[in-house]
C-alpha cells in the first residue's frame, strides 16, 4: 500500500478518534460541556437534572466514532482487515460528507442550537469526509 493512502486514512482515523474523545469529555464535563460543545440546552438541562439520556446518547456517538476510527485504521493497514471494509469505509465517508452538506436541514430538524454550532460542526464533518474521500481514493485498490 502506498505511503500516501496510509497517511490520509490515518488522519481520518485520528479525526474520528478526536471527535470520540470530545464526546467522552462532554459526558465527564457535564452540563457546561454539553453547552460549550453545542449539544443544545435541552441536553444540558437533562444532564443537570441527573438524566442518563444525554450520557447514553453521547456514549453511543462515541462508540460509533471509535468504530469508524478503527475502520479507517484497518483501511490504512494499521489494524487487521475488518469485515466489509470497502463498503463500510464508503458508508462512513458518505455519512461525514452528507452531514457536512446537510447544515440547513439539520438546523430545521434540530432547532435550539446556534448557527455557529451548525456552521462549525458541518465544516468539521465535511473536512473529515474529504480526508476519507482522499484516503479511499488512494487505498481503493488494496481495500
Amino acid at each position: 500500500m502506498p505511503e500516501a493512502s496510509i497517511h490520509f486514512l490515518t488522519i481520518g482515523a485520528a479525526l474520528s478518534a478526536a471527535a470520540a474523545a470530545l464526546h467522552i469529555a462532554c459526558i465527564v464535563g457535564g452540563p457546561a460541556w454539553y453547552r460549550a460543545l453545542g449539544a443544545g440546552e435541552k441536553m444540558a438541562q437533562m444532564a443537570e437534572s441527573g438524566s442518563w439520556y444525554p450520557a447514553i446518547v453521547t456514549f453511543g456517538i462515541c462508540v460509533a466514532l471509535t468504530v469508524w476510527a478503527a475502520y479507517a485504521l484497518s483501511g490504512a493497514g494499521v489494524l487487521p482487515r475488518l469485515p466489509l471494509l470497502r463498503i463500510i469505509l464508503c458508508a462512513i465517508t458518505a455519512v461525514y460528507v452528507l452531514r457536512g452538506l446537510a447544515v440547513v436541514p439539520m438546523m430545521i430538524m434540530m432547532p435550539g442550537r446556534s448557527t455557529v454550532f451548525w456552521g462549525w460542526s458541518s465544516a468539521i464533518c465535511m473536512t473529515i469526509g474529504i480526508v476519507h474521500v482522499l484516503g479511499l481514493r488512494q487505498a481503493w485498490a488494496s481495500l
